[in-house]
């Protein structure tokens, strides 16, 4: 008996309302999308077609997006970087603990990233207060009082304390991530390992790492796709200022095109912003892939 999928025509009927959705859904919008950004138009009345230059612009002389293309470099380092190889080593001690210990802290780790994000914003944005806020108050406590300042407001750390806030709340993903591909690990794999004289640090660079390549490279691809695509707590925080100290791709867009109604100028930023992430997950794709090979 011949499997329903062995039919081409019916694999066709069956393939038919995923691609429509698709098309419709994310084609469509990119492609007006697309259109509007050689537009110049204010969201209502006359359109005018003024080919690349809003692009033009865009690269060459738009020092907003350049300090929002920075800052969301900067913090995809720091999910990279930073919070990546902690969630990973924080994962990999729960994995050696009791079952009772294992489940009380991963709950607590995961709760921030179980908040809706007013309510986490609106907790940091209390904490960082410089007149009431509890951080300040215990700096001042311990005699401090010089370290104490406008957190959110000031030059210095307004980006700093935004992409903590982004880490506090986002660290339990990257955690559930890990934690979930090293409880995938084969035990026999891990006991032949110490059988031939592996120690730990050899277990987890020459085992567990390569065998958790496909769970890194995605949890990856969510930090670039994240850190580009990053505003909720932005806006609800510091909207993107001092100045523009704090501003993020996301945010620039949505001011440009409803704030300032340049919404072609807006448009132009949305597929930049794709263009983007399309390259960079392509890229870190293709390394992962080379680092599978090796």
């Amino acid at each position: 008996m011949r499997s329903l999928f062995e039919d081409k025509k019916t694999v066709a009927v069956l393939a038919i309302p995923p691609v429509a959705i698709m098309l419709f859904a994310i084609m469509a919008p990119l492609l007006v999308s697309l259109y509007f950004s050689f537009m110049k138009w204010s969201g209502f009345g006359a359109i005018k077609f003024i080919g690349l230059r809003n692009y033009v612009e865009l690269l060459t002389a738009d020092k907003v997006f350049v300090r929002s293309l920075l800052n969301a470099v900067a913090l995809m380092l720091v999910t990279i970087f930073l919070q990546n190889p902690v969630a990973f080593a924080v994962a990999a001690t729960l994995t050696r603990l009791g079952e009772k210990s294992s489940r009380l802290l991963r709950t607590i780790y995961f709760i921030p990233a179980t908040l809706s994000l007013v309510v986490v914003t609106k907790l940091w944005v209390n904490i960082f207060n410089p007149t009431y806020g509890i951080l300040n108050k215990i700096l001042k406590l311990a005699g401090m009082e010089d370290i104490a300042i406008a957190w959110l407001s000031d030059t210095r750390t307004a980006l700093w304390s935004v992409i903590w806030i982004m880490i506090w709340q986002g660290f339990g993903w990257a955690l559930l991530f890990y934690y979930s591909g090293l409880m995938t690990l084969p035990k026999e794999i891990e006991e032949a390992a110490r059988v031939d004289g592996a120690n730990r640090m050899q277990l987890y660079t020459k085992i567990v790492i390569p065998y958790l390549l496909p769970v890194i490279q995605a949890v990856i691809v969510i930090d670039v796709v994240s850190s580009l695509k990053q505003m909720e707590i932005i806006y609800l925080s510091t909207e993107g200022g001092p100045g523009f100290y704090t501003q993020f791709i996301a945010v620039y867009l949505y001011q440009k095109a409803f704030k300032y109604s340049e919404y072609g100028y807006g448009n132009a930023i949305s597929v930049v912003f794709v263009l983007i992430a399309v390259a960079l997950t392509i890229a870190i794709q293709r390394a992962f892939k080379k680092m599978s090979d090796e």
